[in-house]
């Protein structure tokens, strides 16, 4: 006797639609639709959606010539009539919406049924997933609501809705159920092309936490940074070309994006905090050491050089011990092809040039302070991302990594920044509006409150949605190309792993 709803798991879009499993998606955010447009592309004749009743007229003109899509009022029916049930929703809400289409019916309702009493059950021997990017409360909620007859294989696609999933990771969590119910899983995803990573619920908070946490915290900074100093720095000639097009496109391309999606992990994953707190700890103590070094002793200016230098060789190694690999960033040229702004300036510009002589370069030097104290805060909490970086790296992880791996693996970059943190002050402003809003993010993660959350990312937001339309079409140009580099520079490390 079969332990799924469905007789073969391993049906796919090629089979008689009577023979495939009903794939049901409830939430119809950015991602749900992108679920629900890879799914029909692939060719599955039976995928129910659903989101609130206020979006049913509005989803059902969207798809009204999809194939294979079905729209329904709520996620009563979408649960009780699918095999695989996908629950897209906030991390925040994911208690309330499985209670109301999650459980079956009580036991004092069995004894006398009705239509009406079953219609929010989930089906019998059903799988169940949720997209939430913090898996705590997902898996509390799916633990306290659904039926013991119902599988828990959960999943995460760790991109965006406007990435390619293809060879992006897909994390895989089989909580409950037997083999069969991982095989449905694997085998209705496998149109993504993506690549399974098989993790726990904890393990998925914790490798999530570590790559996402600290990198969303520089670019909300940074954006609130713009937004307090009320300009568009590289519209100015400042921050342009190099490392400062990964900070200006990733950081556009975070605020594009719905305040839910990053505002569950950090405040829901413990993990995340104590990661940001650290961030916004970090950017702090680099920058009392910037000013006391600008403005001390030669001892004071070899604190604040000796400090970036530390988290440098805890994170990326020294000297032989360097990081034996091929960087993720190949070069800055790469970068400037996605740039936003012209070049305005040349050298460092210096308003104090004690200190030795740097030499001018193409990008006019800055402190690069968010890439500092996201290497100072992973080395203070002991965290290797590169041991992230293959398992479950999202593309804005990856390529800030590369951007931090740069600076501190070039020592004329290094030395140029330090020196330019020390002597410059024509970015000092900006640097102390970024420690101001890091650690403003920092306390209202800490405060634990979404509503407060959202007001600081919507009034952001508020200031950067003219820049969004160029600014994420480029981004997504910059993520693609970084993203074929990285599948070949995978592919040689697995060939060169396999001739050893």
């Amino acid at each position: 006797m079969s332990t799924l709803s469905i007789q073969d798991p391993a049906a796919g879009p090629a089979h008689p639609t009577h023979a495939q499993p009903t794939i049901g998606l409830i939430g119809m955010g950015a991602m749900g639709r992108m679920y629900a447009r890879v799914l029909s592309s692939a060719g599955w004749k039976k995928i129910y959606v659903c989101d609130i009743p206020s979006k049913y007229d509005g989803l059902k003109r969207e798809y009204a010539d999809s194939p294979g899509i079905k729209v329904f009022q709520d996620g009563h029916a979408v649960s009780r009539a699918s095999d695989f049930i996908v629950y897209s929703v906030e991390a925040e809400h994911i208690d309330d919406v499985v209670k109301q289409f999650g459980p079956c019916a009580s036991l004092s309702l069995i004894s006398h049924p009705s239509p009406t009493n079953y219609s929010s059950a989930t089906k019998l021997h059903a799988v169940v997933a949720g997209q939430t990017s913090v898996k705590a409360p997902e898996r509390d909620a799916f633990e306290k609501h659904l039926p013991q007859d119902v599988h828990i294989v959960s999943c995460h696609s760790l991109h965006g809705p406007n990435v390619s999933p293809v060879g992006q990771p897909l994390v895989i969590i089989k909580h409950r159920g037997p083999t069969e119910a991982l095989t449905l899983v694997e085998n209705i995803l496998r149109c993504f092309r993506s690549r399974y990573v098989y993790l726990s619920y904890e393990d998925h908070d914790r490798v999530t936490a570590n790559t996402q946490a600290v990198t969303h915290a520089a670019f909300l900074s940074m954006g609130t940074a713009w937004a307090a100093s009320q300009s568009y720095p590289w519209e100015q000639g400042l921050y342009v070309g190099g490392l400062e097009t990964a900070k200006v496109n990733l950081t556009l391309r975070i605020y594009s994006n719905q305040w839910h999606v990053y505002a569950g992990l950090a405040i829901l994953n413990p993990s995340a905090r104590v990661q940001i707190d650290q961030y916004a700890k970090s950017a702090t103590e680099l920058f009392k050491l910037m000013l006391a070094g600008g403005n001390g002793t030669e001892e004071d200016k070899k604190a604040f050089g000796a400090r970036v230098e530390w988290g440098g060789k805890v994170i990326f190694g020294s000297g032989g011990e360097k990081k034996k690999r091929r960087p993720i960033l190949l070069s800055e040229d790469v970068l400037d092809r996605f740039s936003l702004g012209k070049f305005n300036h040349l050298g460092s510009n210096n308003n104090d040039t004690q200190g030795g002589t740097i030499p001018p370069t193409r990008y006019r030097p800055n402190s690069h302070l968010s890439l500092l104290a996201m290497v100072d805060s992973w080395a203070h909490l002991i965290i290797n991302p590169y041991i992230h970086l293959s398992l479950a790296a999202t593309p804005l992880f990856r390529l800030f990594l590369g951007v931090a791996e740069h600076l501190f693996l070039s020592p004329e970059l290094l030395s140029t920044s330090i020196h330019s943190a020390l002597h410059d002050t024509w970015h000092r402003a900006d640097d102390l509006e970024f420690v101001i809003a890091a650690r403003g993010w920092s306390e209202a993660v800490s405060l634990g409150n979404f509503e407060g959350y959202k007001w600081r990312f919507e009034r952001t937001k508020r200031f950067l949605d003219s820049r969004f339309e160029e600014g994420v079409r480029v981004g997504t140009e910059m993520i693609k190309a970084l993203m074929e580099t990285e599948v070949e520079r995978e592919k040689e490390e697995e060939g060169e792993g396999a001739q050893e």
